[in-house]
């Protein structure tokens, strides 16, 4: 479905020269149905949508596809926006980020479905089965390492890699500042990553 005046892929758009509105004012009036102003949001937001879904997704294809939806949904729910929550660039970015997250789960869903039917009308190949008690001791060794990490790194990469909260969304949920969450991640992806490489 197209939107309003704006066509080709995320993060393609130019930018307008002169004074340009801020990205909260700009929703403002995308919400009060303003398509010029949705023009000159989608060329602001494009581009960082589609990375960030382009990280979650890892396919183009689809990254391109749901780039797309996070956009149209900023359109049709430019209304729900609350400037006093946060900017309008954090409010897409969760849109986004949520939105990459759920197609993620929606492609390894279907994926189970798939292999559980399969699994009812033959008897798993050897490469299965290699592959299912591969899998096992990827997890077993993820949850190892995990339990390395102290109580607030655990936590924190958790709920962002595991349950796809955003780090203001981790932040909210712990009670901490943001920039506190951040740290806290970064270093424990950081131990996470060398614990698994060592353990390789």
């Amino acid at each position: 479905m197209a939107m309003p005046g704006v066509t080709g892929r995320p993060g393609c758009g130019g930018r307008r020269e002169g004074n340009r509105v801020e990205a909260d004012e700009l929703l403002v009036l995308v919400a009060g149905g303003d398509h010029y102003a949705f023009e000159q949001l989608y060329a602001l937001v494009s581009g960082p949508v589609f990375g960030l879904v382009r990280r979650v997704v890892r396919d183009p294809a689809q990254s391109e596809e749901v780039a797309q939806e996070v956009l149209l949904e900023a359109w049709r729910s430019a209304g729900r926006f609350d400037p006093s929550r946060g900017s309008a660039l954090s409010w897409i970015l969760t849109l986004a980020h949520r939105r990459a997250v759920d197609r993620v789960r929606s492609a390894r869903a279907a994926v189970d479905r798939e292999q559980r039917e399969a699994r009812r009308y033959h008897d798993p190949a050897f490469d299965q089965v290699a592959e299912e008690v591969e899998a096992g001791l990827e997890r077993q060794l993820v949850r190892r390492c995990l339990d390395r990490l102290t109580a607030l790194q655990r936590q924190s990469v958790t709920l962002a890699y595991y349950d796809g909260y955003t780090y203001r969304e981790v932040a909210d949920r712990l009670s901490l500042p943001l920039g506190t969450v951040k740290t806290r991640m970064r270093d424990g992806l950081t131990r996470l990553r060398d614990c698994l490489g060592g353990a390789a």
